[in-house]
């Protein structure tokens, strides 16, 4: 009985960190394609995080910043010499950081009825 449990809680546990492409169907030949995505829980807990509370709301605005502050412009007498891009798109959970201060936003705009405009 031990080996199955160890067995199916490792099977549990790699699945979580495997992406597999669900667009294939199971009865043709093909080979499903497995990719390594060793965020994809995390990624999984912050889109299933769920914002119902006005203090954790303001608290999430205000940690996650509206605008990337990371793109640069280095100038010298005038002219631009170095740009920097925004990193934010590099970052693998950007999209649900943005989702989750969305959510926040739209919790206490809609639900709360505060004003949202000294977090924009």
């Amino acid at each position: 009985m031990n080996d199955v449990t160890q067995y199916t809680v490792k099977n549990i546990v790699l699945a979580s960190w495997i992406w597999t492409d669900d667009n294939q169907s199971t009865s043709s030949k093909k080979t499903v394609k497995k990719e390594f995505a060793p965020l994809k829980p995390l990624r999984q807990w912050l889109d299933n995080l769920k914002v119902n509370n006005p203090e954790f709301a303001r608290r999430l605005c205000k940690l996650i910043p509206s605008q990337c502050p990371f793109e640069r412009e280095v100038k010298l007498f005038g002219r631009t010499i170095l740009h920097i891009p925004p990193m934010c798109k590099l970052n693998p959970i950007y999209e649900e950081l943005m989702m989750l201060r969305f959510r926040a936003l739209s919790y206490l705009a809609d639900e709360c009825g505060e004003d949202i405009s000294a977090f924009c």
